[in-house]
């Protein structure tokens, strides 16, 4: 199961979906796709605005600006991995800690 815990200003996304064998999973292809794209955008808008760190099944990522187009992003990419989370129950899951 993919894990994405939500913290504060950190989002930390960690495991494999498990829908199918690697290299085939829709679920971990469609996670991947929507946080690298959110990442790109976010890179795009300022290049200081986040810091990500990829490790071996797991990305966490930093946002480090409040500007309203890097929120958006950020915001729009949870949403879509909640959209996600909510069709495959089994294999993704998103996990919101207390937000200051």
């Amino acid at each position: 199961m993919i894990k994405v815990n939500i913290k504060n200003n950190i989002i930390t996304m960690t495991g494999h979906a498990e829908y199918d064998d690697y290299g085939k999973d829709i679920v971990c292809a469609s996670a991947s796709s929507i946080v690298i794209t959110s990442i790109n955008l976010c890179l795009r808008f300022n290049k200081d605005s986040i810091k990500y760190k990829k490790e071996t099944d797991k990305l966490t990522i930093e946002v480090l600006s409040n500007e309203k187009d890097i929120l958006l992003t950020i915001e729009n990419m949870i949403m879509m991995l909640e959209e996600l989370a909510s069709t495959y129950k089994k294999n993704i899951k998103i996990i919101k800690e207390d937000i200051k």
